[in-house]
């Protein structure tokens, strides 16, 4: 487990504080910040740059899930929130809004490292499911712009659709770019002109 993270507390009682960062410390971490009103969360993470943050509620809302969501930029770091009580609805607005982990009961310093390490596990997996939807949506729109290139030219030239193929490649490899970037070009070109 990393233990270089930077670890942002939210916790308004000193006490609850005190334990989680001496929690956080016997666990390994050593590079914590506490923040005792959530109304500074946006603020405390821009100039934190917080890897997880670490949230204590007793009773969340869905206004505070998504000022969290918000302001934590949840696809960038992962989000624990320990609640003391939650219904199938707040389950739900938490998980939707990004958080890593949703801990009901509220916090057990003894579990504080396994929820960690399971809430950077799940961030991991999630931000690299989301890197490959990203991915796999470019892939299709860029197959559809030389599809696209290739109909123009298919029609413009009266060629085959291997031969439109050939031409879009010989053409970016002549000018040192890639077969979407001129696909790209001709499309846009064609759109000026019609």
């Amino acid at each position: 487990m990393n233990h270089d993270l930077r670890i942002l507390v939210v916790e308004p009682d000193p006490e609850r504080v005190l334990g989680i960062i001496n929690a956080l410390t016997d666990a390994g971490w050593s590079d914590l910040k506490a923040l005792a009103q959530i109304s500074a969360l946006d603020r405390t993470v821009k100039e934190f740059m917080p890897d997880i943050v670490l949230i204590d509620l007793t009773n969340p809302d869905r206004d505070t899930l998504e000022h969290i969501s918000f302001a934590t930029e949840t696809s960038k770091r992962a989000v624990a929130l320990f609640v003391d009580q939650t219904d199938e609805n707040l389950t739900q607005a938490a998980l939707n809004a990004g958080v890593s982990a949703y801990v009901v009961d509220g916090l057990n310093m003894e579990r504080i490292k396994s929820v960690l390490e399971t809430a950077i596990a799940r961030f991991k997996i999630m931000r690299q499911m989301q890197s490959e939807l990203d991915a796999a949506k470019q892939a299709l729109e860029d197959r559809k712009t030389i599809d696209r290139a290739k109909g123009i030219l298919m029609r413009q030239r009266n060629m085959s659709e291997d031969d439109a193929y050939t031409l879009l490649r010989k053409t970016a490899m002549g000018q040192n770019r890639k077969v979407i970037d001129v696909a790209h070009a001709l499309v846009t070109a064609a759109e000026l002109l019609s």
